[in-house]
């Protein structure tokens, strides 16, 4: 993106750590995928994200488990043990992806090399 604020980023995570603990679903898929989307390199937040979203994983719809993913997968992110929740938690909804949520959850497993037969072979 052409349009890019470190200060801005920075500032959104300093607020944001305080009160990530609170962010629903969306709110912590749509954080990730905002810092990935610029390109901004804030591995703490990924690391808080995760943290948050682990003990709501079964919250995420199959949007906000793709773009997740995704999001660490695009900032080269290692995070295995939220990679294993989301395969976890997507399983018994696949049949809720789309064609696009379906490919960013393959492309980010692929892409970061994390295996989960449960998640590729059921």
């Amino acid at each position: 993106m052409d349009h890019q604020h470190p200060t801005l980023f920075d500032a959104v995570a300093k607020a944001a750590f305080p009160i990530i603990g609170t962010f629903n679903s969306q709110d912590l898929a749509n954080t990730v995928n905002a810092f990935a989307k610029m390109d901004h390199q804030h591995p703490m937040v990924f690391d808080a994200v995760a943290k948050a979203a682990i003990p709501i994983i079964d919250t995420f719809n199959s949007q906000s488990l793709a773009n997740t993913v995704n999001a660490f997968a695009k900032m080269d992110h290692q995070h295995p043990i939220l990679f294993d929740e989301v395969a976890k938690a997507a399983i018994p909804i696949i049949d809720t992806f789309n064609s696009q949520s379906l490919a960013n959850i393959v492309n980010a497993f692929a892409k970061m090399d994390h295996e989960h037969p449960m998640l590729f072979d059921g």
